[in-house]
């Protein structure tokens, strides 16, 4: 039937048309998420230019090194950051449009760039919620696209210029979409050849038995590495056998606060040597062992969840606790399972800078689910809040300079805080999220006398 045509009852056929109505509220959406970053876009746009987006800089320089024929592991950015660059060759290929930009207009560009990689991000771990208010879901869309730009790690994304929108909603696509539109892993094996630390969802897909995701997105990474040694032969023999095993040289110091890592929490309280060596190892094998279990636990119960719904699923896709037909519950698990995966990027990296913990972004939205539940919604807004405030920096000087021993500690566990927030949501996720959700799907399920249509249903 053609578009403008009636159906019988006099329907408009054509029900994908906005009315006037519409379009204004999606507006108000828009106007509400820009209102609400204009102070962080401003604060960092004018702040001294040798302070600015420093990490683009690092980007555009990797660019620029590549455009000369200059060794992309020898450049620096100017003084005083000094900064070398640290990304897989790759990443300095995509990088080359933002270098033949002027330096104002690639600022901007790349603001734009990555608050559309927070709107992904914002939609994917809240979509629950913003469909649940039918109408206005824009407007709802808008003030958590405001909300979760003041995380602090959301905060210092745009004060330094950094990838971690881009990266995580790439991860999150492969993981949550229901239909994939792509090879399903293709978008993970993308991040992981713009920089290693999303490898953590290779062995997701593996845990969690989704080998052909697991297939694409090893042999995309190992596509994009490949073109990129093609491309630059010396840069990439340089980056897998040299700068990649510099660790703290290049990225910077391992103790410093913004590490918030299991090994620069370890590496505040332990001076160097073997010692510290073997703590920040053991850590890391428990960590990752009890973290990777919750994450597949999860997962596979957001799978099994979905399959006890009776209800035909369109399409082939395989990941069907995505499908709305599935219910809140099954996409609450899938959640969780990816978000505890998201942390552990962090937690087990050797550096785990505060701007990687846009993760908690996940953590808030899966503990959040489709805002119905108000124990799991005080969690959730309670993390929120903690994220507001940059904790590990007021943490420093009580941790330095406190005579008394007590108050020293105390500061070195606030300085600890968002790594330590991050270990204690990996077990809130796991155990009192997934526990709640199962027990609530239970109890519909006994109260419709087991009937499987609808018991998953919001």
């Amino acid at each position: 039937m053609r578009a403008g045509k009636r159906a019988a009852g006099g329907a408009p056929a054509d029900r994908g048309r906005r009315t006037r109505p519409e379009l204004l509220i999606v507006l108000l959406g828009v106007a509400v998420a820009a209102l609400a970053v204009s102070p962080i876009v401003t604060k960092w746009l004018t702040n001294p230019p040798d302070q600015r987006m420093v990490d683009l800089e690092v980007y555009r320089d990797g660019g620029r090194a590549i455009l000369r024929g200059a060794p992309l592991y020898e450049v620096v950015t100017p003084p005083p950051q000094l900064l070398p660059f640290t990304y897989p060759p790759f990443a300095a290929v995509l990088a080359v449009p933002f270098t033949l930009m002027r330096w104002w207009h690639a600022q901007i560009a790349w603001i734009a760039v990555s608050y559309t990689g927070l709107a992904v991000v914002v939609w994917f771990c809240f979509r629950d919620l913003i469909r649940r208010t039918g109408r206005w879901a824009p407007v709802t869309m808008g003030a958590l696209f405001g909300a979760m730009a003041y995380v602090w790690s959301s905060f210092d994304q745009i004060r330094f210029g950094q990838v971690g929108f881009l990266l995580m909603a790439l991860c999150l696509a492969d993981c949550l979409a229901r239909t994939a539109y792509w090879p399903r892993g293709a978008l993970v094996g993308l991040a992981v050849a713009i920089k290693l630390v999303p490898g953590v969802f290779l062995v997701y897909f593996l845990l969690t038995g989704r080998r052909d995701a697991l297939a694409n997105a090893v042999l995309t990474a190992a596509a994009a590495s490949l073109a990129a040694f093609a491309l630059l032969p010396h840069d990439s023999a340089d980056y897998w056998f040299g700068a990649l095993l510099e660790g703290g040289e290049r990225t910077g110091a391992v103790d410093g606060t913004t590490n918030q890592a299991l090994n620069g929490m370890v590496a505040r309280a332990l001076p160097e040597g073997p010692l510290r060596t073997l703590v920040w190892l053991a850590l890391s094998l428990v960590v990752a062992f009890v973290g990777f279990r919750f994450a597949r636990r999860a997962t596979r119960l957001g799978d099994t969840a979905a399959a006890r719904v009776t209800a035909p699923f369109g399409g082939t896709d395989l990941t069907r606790a995505a499908d709305p037909a599935a219910g809140t519950p099954a996409r609450d698990l899938l959640l969780a399972g990816v978000a505890i995966t998201g942390l552990l990027s962090v937690l087990l990296s050797p550096v785990g800078w505060i701007h990687h913990l846009v993760w908690m972004i996940a953590v808030i939205g899966a503990l959040v689910g489709d805002g119905r539940d108000a124990r799991r919604c005080l969690v959730g807004g309670v993390v929120w809040v903690a994220f507001l405030f940059p904790l590990p920096w007021w943490g420093v000087t009580p941790a330095r300079e406190a005579p008394v021993l007590i108050w020293r500690f105390l500061g070195q566990l606030l300085r600890d805080a968002f790594g330590l927030i991050a270990v204690m949501m990996i077990l809130v996720l796991g155990i009192w999220l997934v526990n709640r959700v199962r027990r609530k799907v239970d109890h519909e399920e006994t109260s419709l006398g087991g009937a499987e249509v609808g018991t998953l249903a919001p």
